[in-house]
């Protein structure tokens, strides 16, 4: 069956001012699939999610070679604007904005311009079902978000990137935030996700991406050393001896 891709990413290379930090990596990540890129820290990952929805921009001296694309087009064929609507990004540590619970799944909806009340209240209930905190959340939407605990405050980080209905969302090591039934809640809310958009999740823990991820890329020191099918990566026989080390728990 043929797979269209989500993000296609091809010969990519970065720099941090005269410092290598990915060297020509090519990967892609299907539609209803999940992505899992693993590695020791410092080895480029995230650098690797800022190139998908251009925030390596903001970085002072950084140089990109090499293209991305997602949903078909370059990155750069998007208005930043667009690409980071159609690109949902969830970080390490949830950064809620300083309003509601309800305000803070609606903010970027507002800002997109919908404002009919009917809509709204639709959209936040839709958002956090999908980030499996409605049932947690619904009698006390008006509470601020920062009052909710560590795990609640990531699944409302994810329900927030959800609010653009992205066709990609990007996670970066969201899980050292949370306890392990936090984190398994919302594993489930990934897989149930990815029926529907193109998932990266970019995770330091190494049996996390053998049981969410379609397809395992795995990246050390800036060069993507391997990247196959998960049962391949995690199998007796991936093609390089380094990656057996890795996921076996050998270094990292």
């Amino acid at each position: 069956m043929h797979m269209e891709r989500g993000v296609e990413v091809t010969d990519l290379s970065i720099w941090y001012g005269q410092k290598l930090v990915l060297k020509n990596v090519s990967l892609f990540a299907n539609r209803g699939e999940i992505l899992g890129v693993i590695g020791p820290s410092n080895s480029g990952k995230s650098s690797l999610l800022k190139c998908i929805n251009r925030t390596l921009e903001f970085i002072p001296r950084a140089r990109v070679e090499g293209s991305v694309r997602v949903e078909g087009l370059d990155v750069s064929a998007y208005s930043a604007h667009s690409l980071r609507r159609k690109v949902g990004m969830v970080f390490p540590l949830p950064v809620g904005l300083p309003l509601s619970i309800y305000e803070n799944v609606a903010f970027a909806p507002r800002m997109a311009g919908i404002h009919r009340k009917v809509v709204l209240d639709e959209l936040v209930e839709r958002c956090l079902r999908q980030s499996a905190l409605w049932d947690e959340v619904k009698d006390r939407l008006g509470m601020l978000g920062s009052k909710l605990s560590g795990g609640q405050q990531q699944r409302l980080t994810i329900a927030r990137a959800l609010s653009h209905e992205p066709e990609v969302l990007c996670l970066d090591e969201f899980s050292i935030a949370v306890d392990p039934v936090t984190t398994m809640r919302i594993e489930d809310v990934l897989t149930d996700l990815k029926k529907s958009i193109t998932i990266i999740l970019v995770t330091n823990l190494v049996q996390q991406a053998r049981r969410l991820a379609d397809r395992v890329a795995f990246i050390n020191d800036g060069k993507l050393v391997e990247f196959d099918l998960t049962d391949t990566i995690y199998g007796e026989h991936p093609r390089e001896k380094l990656t057996f080390d890795y996921v076996r728990g050998h270094f990292g």
